[in-house]
């Protein structure tokens, strides 16, 4: 009898393969042209991908974590290559900065609002005693990002634009699945998003283990630490657990971000894959 699972956009068949609609395939040659195996056996048949069903073996998740990091900074290393800056990186940094200034009058129209109230909230003193720190992290960002020099040529990798805990499988080897939305981009692209969905983690101390294995031009750190400086938008809510919640979430990162600005990351592996 067949054995179907449905998760997501993907399905499994008798635990033995997984089906799913893509038309990825260009990616996956050029991963192999370029040595990085670490997805499962895949062929295609009809626009739809046919690819082995890999069992994961359960380890703790910090660890899971550390080696995605790893695996990460191997495809970045493995696929690099040069182009010219055709003004991408001009309107990111020009988005930064809109964005900065947007959340600078955020806050001070929020922070007037509850400095206002006769009696603040357990959240609403709480950022009022720290507003000075989200007021130094926006502007460190700024002077951050106004700093930052773009070379005429730019460093492309693949990045899988999609990482998160389930999308990396280890047993006996290490895998990265789902590649629906790879493409060609600047290699923080991953490490943003990886960091942003995974807040509990430390991620200066991950980057610093991403950038043993490869270490991140000026213009790509700077860049990067100005997105992770950038604190959310805080809206107070009816809850106030949640509120607190949030707002201690977001001076932890402001707290753990100077510590790695003028840290140069450790010399590399000699025994790294080329």
């Amino acid at each position: 009898m067949t054995k179907i699972k449905k998760i997501g956009k993907a399905t499994i068949v008798n635990d033995e393969y997984v089906i799913k609609e893509s038309n990825n395939s260009d990616i996956y040659e050029y991963l192999k042209s370029r040595n990085f195996n670490y997805f499962p056996n895949t062929k295609y048949e009809d626009r739809k991908e046919i690819q082995e069903y890999v069992k994961e073996i359960e380890y703790p998740q910090e660890q899971k974590f550390y080696d995605l990091i790893n695996i990460t900074s191997l495809l970045h290393s493995k696929t690099t290559y040069f182009k010219e800056n055709e003004n991408e990186l001009n309107s990111l940094i020009d988005d930064i900065i809109n964005n900065i200034n947007y959340l600078y009058s955020y806050y001070t129209d929020l922070i007037t609002k509850i400095e206002e109230k006769v009696i603040m909230s357990p959240s609403e003193y709480l950022l009022a005693r720290n507003i000075s720190k989200i007021y130094y992290s926006l502007e460190n960002g700024m002077n951050m990002i106004k700093s930052v020099k773009i070379p005429d040529k730019i460093r492309n990798v693949v990045v899988h634009n999609n990482l998160s805990l389930d999308h990396y499988i280890r047993n006996e080897n290490e895998y990265l699945i789902s590649w629906d939305k790879a493409k060609f981009d600047i290699p923080i692209i991953d490490l943003y998003k990886l960091f942003r969905r995974y807040p509990k983690f430390n991620y200066m101390m991950m980057l610093e283990k991403y950038e043993y294995n490869y270490p991140l031009l000026e213009y790509e750190k700077n860049i990067l630490l100005t997105m992770l400086s950038i604190p959310d938008i805080i809206t107070i809510t009816s809850n106030e657990i949640e509120n607190v919640r949030n707002i201690k979430r977001i001076l932890i990162n402001i707290d753990i971000l100077p510590n790695y600005t003028n840290h140069e990351p450790q010399n590399k592996d000699p025994k790294q894959e080329t």
